[in-house]
């Protein structure tokens, strides 16, 4: 596969709202793949198409957990309960990681790849993933929900 172009801040995509997905062909198969690969290279748990230049409403998580790798097309938040705080941090600004408050729970509406509509329930770090996920296709960043950024020296790398 192709690992991809990450777009950083502030390339305008990153802060667009983005364009419903009405083909499901060979490309959109190509560009999931892609955009997998491209995570899985920089390390991440999560990317969105306009993270990688692509103005739709597309995104992977994989927070390598029994859920696997999750596609979502066309994704709405239909319930979100509960609130967690946790630290972010974003593949299209490096080195930077800050406290954000989520909701803990969250039940996703979204399509697969075939563009079948499915429901997913996610908690805690799921929830945490698809959130800032989806906050990409609406155009906005975690920096925008930041309680306080974490200073260098206070982050744990977990491994």
């Amino acid at each position: 596969m192709t690992i991809l172009d990450i777009v950083k801040y502030p390339a305008p995509v990153l802060e667009q709202n983005c364009e419903k997905v009405t083909l499901f062909d060979k490309r959109l198969v190509r560009l999931l793949s892609n955009m997998y690969d491209t995570m899985l290279e920089a390390d991440g748990v999560g990317l969105a198409a306009p993270q990688v230049g692509i103005a739709k409403r597309i995104a992977i998580v994989d927070i390598d957990d029994k859920h696997g790798k999750i596609e979502l097309i066309n994704p709405e938040i239909v319930e979100e309960e509960g609130e967690q705080v946790g630290p972010e941090g974003c593949l299209s600004f490096p080195d930077l990681y800050g406290e954000v408050k989520r909701s803990d729970f969250v039940k996703v509406r979204a399509q697969n790849r075939k563009g079948k509509w499915y429901e997913l329930e996610a908690r805690g770090f799921l929830a945490r993933a698809i959130q800032h996920e989806i906050d990409h296709l609406n155009g906005v960043l975690f920096t925008s929900k930041v309680l306080r950024y974490f200073e260098p020296d206070e982050l744990e790398v977990e491994g």
